[in-house]
């Protein structure tokens, strides 16, 4: 007996991690070499938005968003976008649009991050500007930029 396929959930997050100073931390993809920052799907349907920035930041990066010295902020502001057709094999055949919850987590300093090795290659602290720049996808872009306007 085969098992049904395990396809991804359209519903994630996107977390801009950022030091008080607005340096952003940005990841490189293994898969497509493009620049973003923490994303990743919910594991299951009733994992809840926050929980989910938690575990994927924690996966992607090795930080722990709930530290003390950590804030994360759910902006409540959501995208919806169609999946790039080379990802849509990872969802269920009629799925072609996915939920993206924004998120900012603020760390004290800039620091060394540990990458998982599957997903991404290298990482840098940009200026908050320079960051928007460096990434690939335009509601990444956009959410950096709307970063000064969460730190009042």
């Amino acid at each position: 007996m085969s098992e049904s396929p395990s396809f991804k959930i359209p519903q994630s997050v996107l977390v801009v991690i950022h030091t008080p100073a607005l340096e952003v931390l940005v990841i490189r993809r293994v898969d497509s070499g493009t620049w973003q920052s923490v994303t990743g799907s919910k594991d299951f349907e009733d994992e809840t938005w926050h929980s989910t920035a938690v575990r994927e930041v924690k996966e992607e990066t090795g930080i722990d968003a709930l530290h003390a010295d950590c804030q994360l902020s759910d902006w409540a502001l959501e995208n919806v976008y169609e999946i790039y057709p080379a990802w849509r094999r990872r969802y269920a055949p009629d799925v072609s649009h996915n939920t993206e919850r924004l998120f900012g987590l603020r760390v004290p300093v800039v620091r060394p991050v540990q990458l998982h090795e599957k997903e991404h290659t290298e990482y840098e602290w940009l200026p908050w500007r320079e960051a928007a720049d460096r990434c690939f996808s335009p509601s990444n872009a956009e959410a950096i930029l709307m970063l000064p306007r969460w730190l009042d």
